[in-house]
């Protein structure tokens, strides 16, 4: 395991934008341990959320597999043991072999404090930071042909619970602003924290960091893609971008309006 698992691009930017599940790859010591198939880790995955980040900001794209370890879960949960971890997949041959655990938590160690030292660098330059954590996930998971009801499932959710409650006129304006875009030929089903609240790396970026800057976890339901074959809808996904590379000027706009507040 190395630092070339992942990418950090950084810009003069306060925002940092992440695709943390957007990996798939595996490490060749660790694959022949690996039970699931590779149509199987990708269903899991964040595929194309790499795309969705390519914006004017700082950038941390994450290449390995979440199934090799997940470094947007608490270290105690950051490796899939037991199938309930991993929504009832096999991850492991004969389980998790315990000689690798040293290899794997050094790795997410070394991530963790690359990225304290990124947020460092965007609050001693700007005074503040807003990570825009890029997600994806599953609305067909019975099969092909069912979707998961629309009412509990919106295109797009805002997961917002960690963060230091100041945070939310800010986190308003940009749910406001992804409303309002044309996405596929529609403005988007936005809400916030109703499938997914935010994981362990806004957990810990929020217990650290919070009164300086916060996390807003974007999830994208899996419309833009084949969930099961893995083909992609470019236009879509251009679509995503574009809403995204758009939301730039906004949140910095709000993030300059909250520190003038509080100078």
């Amino acid at each position: 395991m190395n630092s070339t698992t992942y990418e950090i691009e950084e810009i003069d930017s306060p925002i940092i934008a992440l695709a943390l599940h957007d990996g798939h790859y595996i490490a060749p010591e660790i694959l022949p341990h690996i039970h699931l198939q590779e149509h199987e880790r990708f269903r899991e995955e964040d595929p194309y959320t790499a795309y969705m980040i390519d914006l004017s900001v700082s950038r941390v794209t994450v290449h390995t597999s979440r199934f090799q370890v997940d470094l947007n879960r608490l270290p105690d949960k950051a490796i899939y043991m037991l199938p309930e971890d991993a929504w009832g997949l096999q991850v492991w041959k004969d389980g998790f072999p315990e000689i690798l655990s040293s290899a794997l938590m050094e790795y997410y160690q070394e991530f963790y404090v690359r990225m304290s030292e990124l947020i460092e660098t965007a609050i001693h330059k700007f005074g503040y930071f807003l990570i825009l954590d890029i997600h994806s996930y599953n609305h067909r998971r019975e099969s092909p042909d069912k979707a998961s009801p629309v009412i509990s499932n919106p295109e797009i959710n805002i997961g917002s619970a960690n963060n230091h409650p100041k945070w939310q006129p800010l986190i308003h304006h940009f749910m406001q602003y992804l409303s309002a875009c044309s996405i596929n030929g529609r403005h988007p089903d936005v809400r916030e924290n109703i499938v997914f609240k935010g994981g362990g790396f806004s957990q810990w970026a929020n217990q650290n960091f919070s009164e300086k800057g916060c996390v807003i976890s974007v999830e994208f339901k899996k419309t833009f893609m084949d969930e099961w074959t893995g083909r992609a809808f470019i236009n879509h996904i251009q679509d995503i971008r574009g809403a995204l590379l758009g939301s730039i000027p906004i949140l910095k706009h709000q993030l300059n309006a909250f520190r003038n507040e509080q100078s």
